[in-house]
């Protein structure tokens, strides 16, 4: 299927790595031109590179914290009409509520809702005056099925869902749309330091928590963040324009509920 973006401009946060660079390879196969963000300078550097000659499209690094007024800047002025944005950054730490204190508090909810916001505030207009816009926010299988030791990212990324909900209806006539993916297990580096965290506080050795865990997923196995990435591919075609404030849920059959 072409889905009808390729010369579109898009932004993928996160991208050196994971979900996010597998979103920005997914649509730069689509022909999109892209602008990818991550902290560490190398790593991004090397993610377009590779991406740009998969591909043949161009690809921009930026080496910033998106999550930042100044990293979202640094975005935004080298592509300054994105038609496509996938806001997704990594989850803050592991732990016990009992041991956050405000500051922990206050960067998760910065790095997993804030950020979003601000990314969604400052380019939904131009995407409104051109009408065209595709917003996917990667957030959490959490979102519905919270796990423990996540409760930073429970609850930052419960609280972007819910600003999604009321947005994307306000923009939804102007063929712009805000959807979220909500990954479960994927073998990504996150996901493994997440596994090593659950091991020790259960007393487990990885590979006894890594065997726990995939016996959960009804597929019997972990996600590759290609099929993730189809999927963020698709949300922001042409073809997607009636798919609106929806958590789509990806996660190998292993949320249990009907609804």
């Amino acid at each position: 299927m072409d889905l009808g973006i390729a010369g579109k401009k898009g932004i993928v946060g996160g991208a050196s790595s994971g979900l996010g660079k597998a979103c920005a390879m997914a649509l730069a196969r689509e022909g999109v031109e892209l602008t990818i963000v991550a902290r560490t300078e190398a790593n991004i550097v090397a993610a377009a590179q590779e991406i740009s000659s998969k591909t043949g499209v161009r690809v921009i690094p930026v080496a910033a914290d998106i999550n930042s007024d100044e990293g979202r800047a640094a975005t935004l002025a080298a592509c300054p009409q994105p038609d496509i944005i996938v806001n997704n950054s990594g989850g803050p730490p592991t732990g016990n509520f009992r041991d956050w204190d405000r500051a922990a508090w206050l960067d998760a909810i910065n790095n997993n809702m804030l950020g979003a916001i601000f990314m969604i505030k400052d380019t939904v207009d131009g995407m409104i005056d051109r009408k065209f816009g595709r917003i996917v926010n990667i957030t959490s299988s959490a979102v519905k099925a919270p796990i423990s030791i996540l409760g930073l990212s429970n609850s930052a990324r419960a609280g972007l869902t819910g600003f999604v909900a009321g947005t994307s209806r306000e923009v939804a006539k102007h063929n712009v749309t805000i959807n979220n993916l909500l990954p479960g297990d994927f073998e990504t580096e996150r996901h493994t330091s997440n596994t090593k965290a659950m091991a020790k506080v259960q007393g487990r050795t990885y590979e006894e928590m890594k065997a726990i865990r995939t016996a959960a997923v009804a597929a019997g196995r972990f996600g590759d963040p290609a099929e993730l990435a189809d999927l963020c591919a698709y949300l922001c075609s042409v073809q997607a324009g009636f798919i609106t404030g929806q958590n789509m849920l990806i996660d190998g059959g292993k949320y249990p509920g009907t609804f």
